[in-house]
C-alpha cells in the first residue's frame, strides 16, 4: 500500500516505526475541547432544581446541546449535564427533584440524574423538536409534545414508550396531566386545546374556542379553571365541571373515575339540563369559557405557567415584562363573598327596603378571583421564567433573559404593597450579544472576546473572564505586542486602546468615517493597518507619549500613511516578510499593494460575491480569500495565478486563517461549520461541528495548538490539537457512516398490520440503535439454530460410535462462560434497551419469531425474566397475530405458552404483593418508632429545662 502524504503542522513528525518510508508527514486531528461565554441558550426553558437538598437556589437552563445548573445567590456553574449533538429544547424536572427530563431539537429525550449528572434513559420518538415536557404527580409518567404535532406518553420507571397521541394539525405547544383523574390537555398552533382520556387513549373533547394560535396552558383553583394563553392581550378562563361530581358528590374519587353507572346517570341528567343535545365528549367533564383576563402586553403570550401549588400565576410576551396573578383560594373567595353580603345587607338597611338583598344577587368578579399582583420588569427581552413559592409565602421568580443574562427575583404577593427585589443576575460569564471579533495573545493563554457592548479578557486554562470591559460595537481586534494592551477596532470607525491591567480605555481615535472592518498587526510589530467603510487604507505606528494624569510614559498610537481606493475595504492583510499588504474590496476583487510605495502590484479576480476574509501564508507563498459567493480560492502570491477553487461552505464563508508554520488553513462558515484545508493538495481534511448557529469568527494560538471559535448561538468553543493522526481515507469513511445511519432514520416507519391510522400508534420510532439491536437477535436466533443442529448431528454421530464423542463450544459461548445457546438469546435481549425493546421486535422478520416464542417458553418455565419476555412475547403476539394464528405448527406453542405465563405471572404478582405488604409494614414500625423517639426527645428535654430552673432558683436564693 502506498504510504498517505501528510501535511506537517510545525510538530515533530511521529515515528512510523519503518525506515523505508522515510519521514511521512501527518495531519492531526483537532477535537473540541470546551463550551464557554453562553450563560443560557434562547430554544429552551428556565426551571428551578432541587440539588444538594436546597428548592429555590439552584436553576437549570439550556446552552447549546448541554444543560448548565447554576447557583443563583454566587453566580457559579455547579453541574454540566453532558449533551451529544443537537441543541436543548425543553426541560421538566421531576417531583421528586432528583430528576430532568431534558428535550433535543431532534426529538429525543434524556432523563438526567441531578445526584451523579449522568443521563440515564434515551428516548427517541419524535421527529422533530420537543416543544414540552411534563411529569405526572408521582414522577411515574412523562408525556412529550413535538414541532411533529405528535404527543407522546413515556414510561419513565419501566423506560419506554406507552404510546403516541395524534390529533393536532400543528406544533403542541403545551400538555399538562391532571393530577387526581387520568387525563390531558394538550395546545397547540392549530389553535385547538385537547383533552384526552388515558385510559381509552382518545381525544374526547376539543376546545375550539381561540382563533389564533395557543401557546400556553395552566391550572389553577384545585384544577377547576383552566387558563390559556394565545397571540392575543387576553388569558381566556375556562371553568372546568367534572361531570361524575355532579351524580354523587359523596361517591370516592376511585370509584368516580372508573364507574360507568355514574356517567350513565349523568347523561340523563344534561339532556335535562343542557338546550344542547349530549355529546360523548360531556361525559367525562364540562369545559366553558367564564371570562377573560386582560394582560398588560399587546403581542403574544411566550410562557404561561403556575408555581407547583397553583396559587401564583404568571406570563410574559415578547418584551421584557413579567406580569403576575394570584388565584384565590375557596376560603378567601368565602371570606371575600360573606363581607360582600355584609355590605350588601348594610345597603339594604340604608336604604330602609323592606326586603332584604337575595343572596344570589351578590357574586365574585373574575377579576377579584385572580388578583393582578405586580409586573416584574427584566432588563431585557425575556424568553423563559419559573416561579417557586415558599411556604413563608415568599415569591422566588427567576427569569432567563434575551441577552445570555439569567435575572432572579424575591417579592411578597400577600403584602399590601408589593416590592419587587431583583436578589441576583448571572452576567459575567457571556456576553449579551453576538462576539464579531477573537485574538489570542503570544503567549497562547488569554482569549480576546468583542461584542456590541463588551470586551472581555479569558483564560484559555480555566476559561473563566479575568477582565470585562465596556465598548463601541466591536468589528475587529489584536493584542498589542507585550500583551498588556488591546485595540479594538468599532462599527462607528473608532480605535479603542485598552490598557489589560487596570481594564480601563487609554485612548480613542476616530480613524474612519465607516465601520472599521478590519485591522492587522504588521510583521515588524512596530505598528499595524487599519482598513474601512470609507475607502482608506490606513497606516498606523505605536508611539510611547506622556500620560497626562501621571510621570510615566503611555502607548498610544500615530496615523502616518493613507492609502485611497475606490471601493469599502473589507479585509486588510500583512505578508509575512511585510513587503506586500493585500486589500479585499465591496467589487469582488483583492488587490496587492507593495508596503513600502504603495504602488499597485496584482488584483486577484474571480470571486462573484466580494471577499469577506483572507490570509497569507508564513512563507508569502500563497494567499487564500474567502467570500461571501461560499467559495474559498487559494492563489500564489508571486504571479497572483489561482491555483483551486473549492467550494467550500453551504453559505457565506466569514473567516479564514492559516496555521502558523503550515500550508493547512481553516475557515468558518454560515453553515454552521468550521472546515480544516490542505492548500497544497486542495483537500478538505475534517470539519469540526458543534455550532448551532452561524459562525462569526475563529482565531488560531500562535502554537497552532488552539482555535477558539464564536457564533450567533453566544457560545465560543475551543478546540484543541490532538496527537492522534488522521487518515483521510478513514474521516471519509465515517462520514458516509453517519450519512447512513442519518437515512435510516429518515426511512418510513414499520407498519404493524391490523392497527388503524387513528388517534393512537406506538411511542418509539425506528433509529439505527433499534435495527442494530434487531440484527443482534437476528444473529443470536441464527447461532442458536446452528448449535441445536450442531448438537443433533453430534448425538447422531455419537449413537453410530457407540461412545461419546467431545463436542466443540463455540467461541462466542465461551466467552460468556460456556452457557447454553438458549441462554445466549436471552442475554442478547437483557441486552437491548427497555426504551428500544418494541421497534428492534418490529424491524425482526417473522421467520424468527416461531424459535422466539420456543425460546420464550422454556426460560419462562424456568421462571427468568419473566417481565422482560412477557413484554416481548406479548407484543410479537400482537403485530404478527395472524400469520402466528395461522400456522399450524405453532398452535402447541401457543397453548403451553398461555399455561406457562398465566403461572409465572400470577407467582411474580404474589411475590410483589408479598414484598409490598413487608415495606409498608416495616414503614409502620419506623413510624411508630418515631412517634416513640420524638415523644422521648421532648420528655428529656422538659426534665433539663426544670432541672436548670430549679438550680437557677436555689442560686438566687442563697445570693439573697
Amino acid at each position: 500500500m502506498q504510504p498517505h502524504h501528510l501535511e506537517h503542522q510545525g510538530q515533530p513528525p511521529p515515528e512510523t516505526g519503518n525506515c523505508t518510508m522515510g519521514l511521512t508527514k501527518q495531519y492531526l486531528r483537532y477535537t473540541a475541547s470546551a463550551l464557554f461565554g453562553v450563560i443560557a441558550s434562547q430554544k429552551g426553558n428556565i426551571v428551578y432544581v432541587t440539588l444538594r437538598g436546597e428548592k429555590g437556589r439552584y436553576v437549570a437552563v439550556p446552552a447549546c446541546e448541554h444543560v448548565f445548573i447554576w447557583d443563583t445567590r454566587k453566580g457559579e456553574k455547579v453541574l454540566i449535564l453532558q449533551g451529544l449533538k443537537h441543541e436543548v429544547t425543553s426541560l421538566c424536572p421531576s417531583p421528586d427533584g432528583l430528576h430532568l427530563a431534558v428535550g433535543y431539537e431532534d426529538g429525543s429525550i434524556r432523563v438526567f440524574s441531578l445526584l451523579s449528572g449522568e443521563g440515564k434513559v434515551t428516548f427517541n420518538g419524535h421527529k422533530a423538536a420537543v416543544m414540552t415536557l411534563q411529569y405526572d404527580q408521582l414522577g411515574g409518567r412523562l408525556v412529550s409534545g413535538s414541532k411533529d404535532t405528535d404527543v407522546i406518553i413515556w414510561d419513565v420507571i419501566n423506560e419506554s414508550g406507552l404510546y403516541r397521541l395524534k390529533g393536532h394539525k400543528d406544533a403542541v405547544t403545551q400538555a399538562l396531566f391532571l393530577r387526581e383523574k387520568n387525563l390531558l390537555v394538550t395546545s397547540g398552533k392549530d389553535t385547538l386545546v385537547k383533552w384526552w382520556d388515558l385510559d381509552t387513549q382518545h381525544c374526547f373533547k376539543t376546545l375550539v374556542g381561540h382563533r389564533t394560535e395557543v401557546w400556553g396552558l395552566a391550572f389553577v383553583s384545585e384544577e377547576k379553571r383552566l387558563i390559556t394563553g394565545t397571540a392575543d392581550s387576553e388569558l381566556r378562563v375556562w371553568n372546568i365541571t367534572y361531570t361524575q361530581e355532579a351524580t354523587d358528590p359523596n361517591e370516592p374519587e376511585s370509584k368516580k373515575s372508573k364507574g360507568t353507572p355514574a356517567r350513565a346517570e349523568e347523561t340523563s341528567e344534561v339532556d335535562e339540563t343542557s338546550d344542547l343535545e349530549e355529546t360523548p365528549e360531556e361525559r367525562l367533564l364540562r369545559c366553558n369559557k367564564v371570562g377573560s383576563i386582560m394582560r398588560e402586553g399587546r403581542d403574544r403570550v411566550v410562557t404561561l405557567a403556575t408555581d407547583r401549588t397553583g396559587r401564583i400565576l404568571a406570563c410574559h410576551g415578547t418584551d421584557s415584562v413579567l406580569e403576575v396573578f394570584c388565584v384565590l383560594s375557596e376560603d378567601e373567595i368565602r371570606k371575600k363573598m360573606e363581607k360582600k353580603m355584609k355590605k350588601a345587607r348594610k345597603k339594604a338597611k340604608q336604604k330602609s327596603e323592606e326586603e332584604e338583598a337575595p343572596e344570589g344577587s351578590v357574586e365574585m368578579s373574575l377579576q377579584e378571583e385572580i388578583q393582578r399582583v405586580t409586573s416584574i420588569k427584566a432588563s431585557a427581552k425575556i424568553k423563559s421564567f419559573d416561579l417557586i413559592l415558599s411556604p413563608k409565602g415568599e415569591l422566588k421568580a427567576t427569569l432567563m433573559l434575551q441577552n445570555n443574562t439569567i435575572e432572579s427575583y424575591i417579592l411578597n404577593p400577600s403584602a399590601q404593597v408589593t416590592q419587587v427585589v431583583r436578589a441576583s443576575k448571572i452576567t459575567i460569564g457571556g456576553h449579551h450579544s453576538d462576539v464579531r471579533t477573537l485574538a489570542f495573545s503570544s503567549d497562547n493563554i488569554a482569549i480576546l472576546s468583542a461584542a456590541a457592548d463588551s470586551v472581555k479578557i479569558w483564560n484559555r486554562s480555566t476559561l473563566q473572564c479575568i477582565r470585562t470591559m465596556a465598548c463601541e460595537y466591536a468589528l475587529c481586534s489584536l493584542f498589542v505586542p507585550g500583551d498588556r494592551q488591546v485595540i479594538i477596532g468599532t462599527k462607528t470607525g473608532k480605535l479603542q486602546l485598552y490598557d489589560l491591567a487596570s481594564g480601563s480605555v487609554l485612548e480613542t481615535v476616530a480613524a474612519h468615517d465607516g465601520a472599521l472592518w478590519s485591522i492587522s498587526l504588521s510583521p515588524d510589530q512596530r505598528g499595524f493597518v487599519t482598513g474601512g467603510a470609507d475607502k482608506c487604507v490606513k497606516f498606523w505606528d505605536f508611539e510611547l507619549v506622556k500620560d497626562e494624569n501621571s510621570t510615566q510614559k503611555r502607548l498610544s498610537m500615530k496615523q502616518t500613511r493613507i492609502l485611497q481606493l475606490d471601493e469599502d475595504v473589507l479585509c486588510v492583510r500583512y505578508s509575512p516578510n511585510q513587503k506586500l499588504l493585500a486589500v479585499s474590496l465591496l467589487d469582488c476583487t483583492v488587490k496587492i499593494f507593495y508596503t513600502d510605495t504603495l504602488k499597485f502590484f496584482l488584483s486577484l479576480y474571480g470571486h462573484k460575491l466580494p471577499v469577506l476574509c483572507m490570509d497569507i501564508s508564513y512563507d508569502g507563498a500563497l494567499i487564500a480569500t474567502g467570500s461571501a459567493d461560499r467559495n474559498v480560492k487559494i492563489w500564489g502570491l508571486d504571479f497572483g495565478d489561482c491555483h483551486r477553487s473549492l467550494f467550500a461552505h453551504d453559505d457565506s464563508v466569514m473567516t479564514l486563517q492559516f496555521v502558523p508554520k503550515s500550508h493547512l488553513f481553516f475557515t468558518a462558515g454560515k453553515d454552521h461549520k468550521i472546515k480544516q484545508w490542505d492548500a497544497d493538495k486542495f483537500e478538505h481534511i475534517q470539519t469540526l461541528e458543534g455550532h448551532h448557529q452561524e459562525v462569526w469568527c475563529l482565531a488560531l494560538s500562535p502554537n497552532g495548538d488552539y482555535v477558539v471559535s464564536s457564533s450567533h448561538d453566544k457560545s465560543l468553543r475551543l478546540w484543541e490539537r490532538t496527537r492522534e493522526p488522521l487518515i483521510l481515507e478513514e474521516e471519509r469513511e465515517m462520514q458516509r457512516d453517519v450519512e447512513y445511519e442519518e437515512s435510516v432514520a429518515k426511512e418510513e416507519q414499520p407498519v404493524v398490520a391490523g392497527e388503524t391510522q387513528g388517534e393512537t400508534g406506538l411511542a418509539g420510532k425506528k433509529t439505527i440503535e433499534t435495527v442494530k439491536a434487531a440484527e443482534r437477535i437476528m444473529e443470536a436466533v441464527e447461532l442458536y439454530r446452528e448449535e441445536t443442529a450442531k448438537l443433533k448431528e453430534h448425538q447422531a454421530i455419537c449413537k453410530a460410535a457407540g461412545k461419546e464423542v467431545p463436542l466443540p463450544v463455540n467461541p462466542i459461548l465461551r466467552a460468556y462462560g460456556n452457557i447454553s445457546p438458549s441462554a445466549y438469546v436471552l442475554e442478547v435481549f437483557k441486552k437491548v434497551k427497555s426504551s428500544e425493546l418494541e421497534e428492534s421486535l418490529l424491524v425482526l422478520p417473522f421467520s424468527y419469531v416461531p424459535d422466539l416464542l420456543v425460546l420464550f417458553n422454556e426460560h419462562i418455565q424456568l421462571g427468568s425474566e419473566v417481565e422482560l419476555l412477557c413484554r416481548a412475547l406479548l407484543f410479537l403476539l400482537r403485530i404478527h397475530f395472524g400469520r402466528i394464528t395461522s400456522n399450524q405448527l405453532l398452535v402447541t406453542v401457543i397453548e403451553n405458552l398461555k399455561k406457562t405465563t398465566i403461572s409465572k405471572v400470577s407467582e411474580v404478582r404474589n411475590v410483589l404483593g408479598f414484598n409490598m405488604a413487608g415495606l409498608q409494614f416495616l414503614k409502620r414500625e419506623i413510624e411508630a418508632k418515631d412517634e416513640v423517639t420524638f415523644f422521648a426527645d421532648a420528655t428529656d428535654r422538659f426534665e433539663e429545662k426544670r432541672r436548670k430552673r430549679k438550680k437557677r432558683e436555689k442560686l438566687v436564693l442563697t445570693m439573697v
